[in-house]
Formats: C-alpha cells, structure tokens, sequence
C-alpha cells in the first residue's frame, strides 16, 4: 500500500513536472520557432540554440535531460545547420549535439557524449566522440528501454 507522501510525490512529478516540460516545449515552438513535438520532453536546464532556432528538430516521444546543449550554428566557420532527433530518443546529461546532426528513432545518447555525426536508428550511442556501443535496441517513449517485438 502506497503512504500518503508517496502519491503526492508521484502525483507532483507525474502531473506538475510533466506539464511543466509540456509547456517549456510550447513555448520553445512558439515563440522560438523550433520544431519540437509536442510530446518531447526537454529539462528546464537543458540549453538549446537560440542563435538558429529553427534548426533545432526534435521528435516525437524524446526527452533531453539536464544539462544537454544543442548547437545549430558554428559562429567559427559562420555556419547554420539542422539537428534532428527522431523519436523516441534519449539524450543523457551533460551531452552535447553538434551542428549537421541527425539521431536516428530509439537511439539513446549516453551522459557527457559529444555527438559529432549522424547515427541511424536503434542503437546507444556514446563518449567523446560518440560512437555505437550497442545496436539493435527499442525503445518507447521517454527513450525508455523495452524488450524487442
């Protein structure tokens, strides 16, 4: 049986929290113009690029956890690129995404990676550089792990 404390926890992380990050993301597309689905999931200390905004692509079902940094331009060589995460992604903390990235669906970037190029879908994906370090996985929404089938 669950306490008192315990459902109230659950009721404010499920409820508050979610529709929290619900509404940073309709801000972000809003006024930002990123292209963010609307059930993407992106921490309020996540850091996404407001120098080229509609260069930013996330998809359904992703979340982004805290610290995660994504870049759409490189002021060194003067450039504006797209980042596209596909669905069902997961990006671990403190990980940085690189200008002229695409994240294939159900790929989950490990924390503190720094993803340089494009992976396809269903694999996890890590270090510095990032690179495969487990392939053929699904996952369902959040990026969260499910058994194949």
């Amino acid at each position: 049986m669950l306490s008192f404390k315990k459902i109230v926890k659950k009721l404010i992380h499920q409820y508050l929290r979610m529709g929290l990050l619900g509404l940073r993301v309709k801000y972000l597309n809003y006024f930002y113009g990123m292209n963010i689905h609307p059930t993407a999931r992106i921490s309020l200390k996540s850091k996404l690029d407001y120098t080229n905004p509609k260069g930013v692509n996330i998809g359904a079902g992703s979340y982004l956890a805290f610290g995660v940094v994504i870049l759409a331009h490189d002021m060194s060589r003067l450039t504006h690129m797209d980042v596209n995460i596909g669905k069902n992604c997961f990006i671990g903390c403190n990980s940085i995404i690189m200008p002229g990235v695409t994240i294939g669906d159900s790929v989950v970037v490990g924390s503190g990676s720094v993803v340089t190029k494009s992976f396809k879908g269903n694999c996890v994906i890590a270090g510095n550089p990032a690179k495969v370090i487990k392939e053929d996985i699904y996952t369902k929404e959040l990026g969260i792990f499910c058994e194949a089938g």
